[in-house]
Parts: structure tokens; C-alpha cells; sequence
């Protein structure tokens, strides 16, 4: 083995993560995790962490590596697990392979594991280097940390309006605002995401459909709807789409009636129990923690104003990804965002740039929650 310096380091974590990235909205309730096993500074196998979370990265880079692991370098996007679950620890498996260093960009909070991984791999003699990339790492799983920390998935906000902040007419008019490349990167998105969540003013509203079209993929994220009383279209999009793509109602079984939560349970639908808020709507902190403790780690919202403005009044958006249209509405257009009853704008919630692009004749604009001051 060749040890490696510091840039070789980050550049072979910076591809691990690359890895990692594949299995977005692929692998909950795991993180999505990337490996790389590397021998003299020749790759000799890749792996991340595949749908369903199984098999982990570590365990498909090692199977493509064979004999080539043995004292070699692996680079894992987020330590290796420790514990046994459906499947040995990964730990085990680096060890038993011959592994003879282990570079790592995060400690996986997961109590299971917790240092767990690292500590069985030094008992062993690997040597064991972390905190490589460690930024990225953790914004790349920013969903299964805080799911593992806070009990709730990662809030993406997608909002696509006017220039002017207006999401239809006055008269509801809304297709489209944006453009067919915007509508694209949309599907991309949803397709990057455990969960898409839209409210139930939407679903009557729109007819969602909420899946992924038009990428020539196989697989969908999980569609939800918070619906206080289950009030959503029978018949509908949401319905017709259950074949392929699960369907999961958020709503208050004190609110709903019987015979509606019966007839979606026999449709197929999952329902998931949420207890109302003060205001009479679905307490928005209670409709993640729901979705936390399914497993979901990441969701994209795109539901209208008012669950816009409820998840924004909670400060529980973490990411916004804003396409701004080059078209004006006019005051009389349907807002973006309802109301929020700020007392102050110091009480705004406030959120810092991180990106923009040029999608088509619209504009992307990433925005991140920002630190309280």
C-alpha cells in the first residue's frame, strides 16, 4: 500500500461522495453512502449504497475489488456500520477483506454505530483517518442526519412563481408559469427525494399526479398528502398512480370520517395519524415527525401557500429551491405563500443563497435556512 497525502484524500472522498450521490431518494431510511477501494493509487472498486438500502457501499466495492482489498485504502463517505442488521457490520467486512486503511468523512451519529465502526477497525489494526470532506458529507446527507438527530426527514420548499412572488391567476390559472426545461428539473428533483408532499388544497385544487415522468427511470418517491380529513379527489391522479407509486395520507382520525379512512386504507393508501394544532390544521412539526419515524429522510414540498407557509411559521424548511418565472401577476394573483402573521420582520424567517442557475427562460435560485443570529 501506498499511503496517500491529504489531497489524494479529499479528491478519492470527493468521488466517494459522487457515489453517494446516486442513491438519493433511493436508500431510506439509510444514508446514502459511498465507497471507493483504492490500491496504489489505482481504483480498484466503486459501491454505493443500493435501493432499499441494501447492499451497503462498502459491501458492492469490496465484491468488485476481490483480492485487490487486501491492503488497500477505502474510502467511505460516512463511517461503517458496526452492528449487525440484515447484514454483518461493514466494519467486519473491511477487516476480513484485508483493508489497511479507512478514511472516512462523518462519524454516523446512529447510536448503533456512534464511533462503533471506527473503534472495531482500529481494535483490528486498520489505521483509520476522519473527517475528510466532512462538509459535504454531511450536507449530502443532511436528511438521514437529522432524521437520526431530530426525529424528522429534511424540508425542501419548491416554489415556482411569477416575478412577483404569484403562483396563479386570480381566477386559479396556473399551467404553466414555468417552462417545460423548469417542469423537467422538477421531476429530476422529486426523483432525487425520498417523499413529495403536497397539501390538500393542492390535490383538490391541481389533480397531482406528484410522480416522476419523462426521465426513463424505474422507481418513484413516495407521494403524501396532508389532508386534515382525508378530503382528497377518489378517482383522481393520486389514486390512478397507486400502482406505481406509493401513496401515503397524512390526517387527523379525529377529523375523518370512518368511511373515508376505510375506503383509502382498501385502495391501498398508507395512512398516517397526525394530531391537529391550535389553528385546526395539521400540526406541521407532528406531520414530520410521522415521516421520520416511517423512515423518510428527505422530503420535496409542493404544496401550495398554505402548507408553505406552515412548515416556513414552524422553521422547519431547510432548503428552498425557488424558480422564478419572467412574468408579473399582479397583486390580485394567488401568493406563493400564505399568510405567515408576522409580528416583526425581525421574526421573518430568513434563509442565506447558495446557488442560482438558468433553467430554460426561468430562473433557480437555492436558498438554505439560515443560523439564528
Amino acid at each position: 500500500m501506498t499511503a496517500a497525502g491529504p489531497e489524494a484524500d479529499a479528491r478519492h472522498m470527493r468521488h466517494a461522495l459522487a457515489l453517494a450521490a446516486r442513491g438519493l431518494g433511493r436508500t431510506w431510511p439509510n444514508p446514502a453512502v459511498g465507497c471507493l477501494i483504492v490500491t496504489d493509487g489505482r481504483i480498484a472498486g466503486r459501491g454505493w449504497t443500493q435501493p432499499g438500502g441494501r447492499p451497503h457501499a462498502e459491501t458492492v466495492a469490496l465484491a468488485e475489488a476481490g483480492a485487490a482489498a487486501r491492503g488497500a485504502t477505502a474510502y467511505v463517505s460516512l463511517e461503517p456500520c458496526a452492528h449487525h442488521g440484515q447484514t454483518p457490520p461493514c466494519a467486519a467486512a473491511l477487516v476480513g477483506a484485508g483493508v489497511a486503511r479507512v478514511v472516512t468523512a462523518l462519524e454516523d451519529p446512529d447510536p448503533r454505530v456512534q464511533g462503533g465502526g471506527h473503534a472495531m477497525l482500529r481494535a483490528a489494526g486498520v489505521a483509520v483517518t476522519t473527517g475528510v470532506e466532512a462538509a459535504a458529507a454531511a450536507r449530502l446527507n443532511a436528511g438521514f442526519l437529522l432524521r437520526i438527530r431530530e426525529g424528522r426527514p429534511l424540508v425542501t420548499l419548491k416554489l415556482a412563481a411569477s416575478l412577483d412572488g404569484r403562483i396563479a391567476t386570480a381566477a386559479g390559472e396556473s399551467r404553466w408559469i414555468t417552462g417545460p426545461e423548469a417542469r423537467a428539473r422538477v421531476h429530476l428533483m422529486r426523483a432525487r427525494h425520498d417523499l413529495v408532499l403536497a397539501g390538500g388544497g393542492t390535490a383538490r385544487a391541481d389533480d397531482p399526479a406528484l410522480t416522476v415522468r419523462d426521465l426513463g427511470i424505474g422507481w418513484q418517491p413516495v407521494r403524501a398528502v396532508a389532508a386534515r380529513s382525508l378530503d382528497v379527489p377518489q378517482g383522481g391522479a393520486l389514486e390512478r398512480a397507486m400502482a406505481r407509486a406509493p401513496l401515503w395520507l397524512l390526517h387527523d382520525p379525529a377529523a375523518t370520517p370512518a368511511g373515508r379512512a376505510a375506503r383509502w386504507a382498501a385502495a391501498g393508501a398508507r395512512l398516517l395519524p397526525v394530531a391537529s394544532g391550535p389553528d385546526g390544521r395539521l400540526d406541521p412539526a407532528a406531520m414530520l415527525a410521522a415521516l421520520g419515524t416511517a423512515g423518510i429522510t428527505r422530503v420535496l414540498c409542493e404544496g401550495g401557500g398554505t402548507l408553505a407557509a406552515a412548515l416556513l411559521r414552524a422553521g422547519l424548511v431547510d432548503r428552498l429551491a425557488l424558480f422564478s418565472a419572467g412574468l408579473a401577476l399582479g397583486a390580485e394573483g394567488r401568493a406563493a405563500v400564505g399568510p405567515l402573521a408576522l409580528p416583526t420582520l425581525a421574526a421573518a424567517p430568513r434563509f442565506r443563497p447558495t446557488g442560482i442557475e438558468i433553467v430554460g427562460d426561468d430562473v433557480l435560485h437555492h436558498w438554505e435556512r439560515a443560523a439564528p443570529p
